[in-house]
């Protein structure tokens, strides 16, 4: 066991993630502005960091990988979460070392655990020693679920979310639900530069750049509610916003004409020019 916990020490170590600038537990007067904007940035946000080019290709879903998916949905069809609180779980709550190395159903696995836990449907206990009983079962071949119980699904706790789209689809199921439209097609707007925390589906390199719309999406929770499971904050418009490419990368080699379209919820626009 010592032995195990050397190499995992060892691992843990590894990943750590390096900022060579500063070290650990800075004096405040160490974090100007940019460095606290870099330190808040959520790690799915990785539009227009410098990378290497990645190696593409197919991969067929593995078993556990579709019952995963499976899982979650079915936890999102039975009102226990939104899938903006499944991205929320396992894409920013995780930490920049678990996104960048984790499998990407990995996350979703412990986002599930994080989302049942926070919501009191099981406790820390419970999937602790669950999780030692599976791993003692594995070594056996091939595992079989094995569930202790089943409880009383009229007592768990769940959002509306999921009812109020039966028979009309999500956004379908806001509509008429919002404010009158604060923009239309062809209106030049301009997306704030707004702080980020904790959660965001607004991408950096879009903030304080101009753009046109060119439709009216729909209306829906923004994603900084719909994360963290607000369904008391009223619906807002989303736009389909286009941009040009030479305004969003500097140089842009590029055709001139190139752009590029995003969704953004109303309140990370304001009218330009």
């Amino acid at each position: 066991m010592a032995v195990a916990n050397s190499v995992m020490d060892d691992y843990a170590s590894q990943l750590r993630v390096a900022f060579h600038k500063l070290s650990d537990w800075a004096y405040p007067d160490q974090i100007d502005h940019a460095c606290f904007r870099a330190f808040m940035r959520t790690p799915h946000d990785v539009g227009g960091e410098p990378d290497a080019p990645a190696l593409y290709e197919e991969k067929d879903e593995e078993l556990w990988e579709l019952n995963t998916f499976i899982t979650c949905e079915v936890l999102g069809w039975r009102g226990i979460w939104t899938s903006e609180e499944r991205r929320r779980l396992g894409n920013v709550d995780v930490g920049r070392t678990n996104y960048l190395g984790l499998p990407y159903y990995g996350r979703w696995v412990l986002a599930a655990a994080r989302c049942l836990i926070d919501k009191r449907h099981i406790t820390l206990r419970e999937l602790i020693e669950r999780t030692d009983d599976v791993r003692a079962r594995s070594g056996a071949g091939r595992l079989e679920a094995a569930p202790r119980r089943t409880g009383d699904g009229r007592t768990v706790t769940r959002n509306h979310h999921h009812v109020d789209a039966v028979g009309k689809g999500d956004p379908q199921c806001f509509s008429g639900r919002a404010d009158p439209a604060r923009f239309t097609v062809g209106d030049r707007v301009l997306v704030r530069s707004l702080p980020t925390l904790f959660y965001t589906r607004t991408q950096e390199y879009l903030r304080g750049k101009p753009g046109t719309v060119v439709r009216l999406a729909y209306e829906s929770p923004i994603p900084e509610d719909e994360a963290f499971d607000r369904e008391d904050r009223k619906p807002e418009w989303f736009y389909i916003v286009r941009f040009a490419m030479t305004d969003l990368w500097e140089p842009y080699a590029g055709c001139t004409g190139d752009s590029l379209q995003a969704e953004i919820s109303e309140p990370w626009l304001e009218p330009f020019g």
